[in-house]
């Protein structure tokens, strides 16, 4: 579980740079290299790669080798664990928001109430 947590940690670290989260975002499309990776920003290879380091850290990315490329694939269980997390703490919201609904109905039908038991008593 502790690990878990550090993980989840270092994955929205990650994606808290808006760089990091466009790598992701192509990388959702397929395999790139770093070259391919840096192509659209003004910044040096040595920059994207260590974007990339931040992403393969945290367990985003996972770099291989095929033959002289060396493409970056994108891991998509990691977003299994974001999902989890973001699907426990939804599920929570939306249970508060549920009973907070029950609670206005139920507020809303004494106030409905009230002026006819009002009238009723003058």
């Amino acid at each position: 579980m502790v690990e878990e947590q550090a993980r989840l940690s270092r994955v929205f670290a990650a994606l808290a740079d808006p760089t990091r989260r466009d790598i992701v975002a192509r990388l959702a499309a397929g395999d790139a290299t770093v070259g391919e990776l840096a192509a659209p920003y003004d910044v040096s290879l040595q920059a994207v790669s260590k974007h990339l380091k931040v992403l393969e850290d945290a367990g985003l990315v996972r770099r291989s080798r095929d033959a002289q490329r060396r493409p970056v694939h994108l891991e998509a269980e990691v977003f299994d664990l974001m999902t989890k997390w973001i699907e426990r703490y939804r599920r929570q919201a939306e249970e508060r928001y549920q009973r907070l609904d029950a609670l206005l109905d139920r507020m809303q039908g004494e106030e409905q109430q009230e002026p006819g038991t009002k009238e009723q008593a003058g």
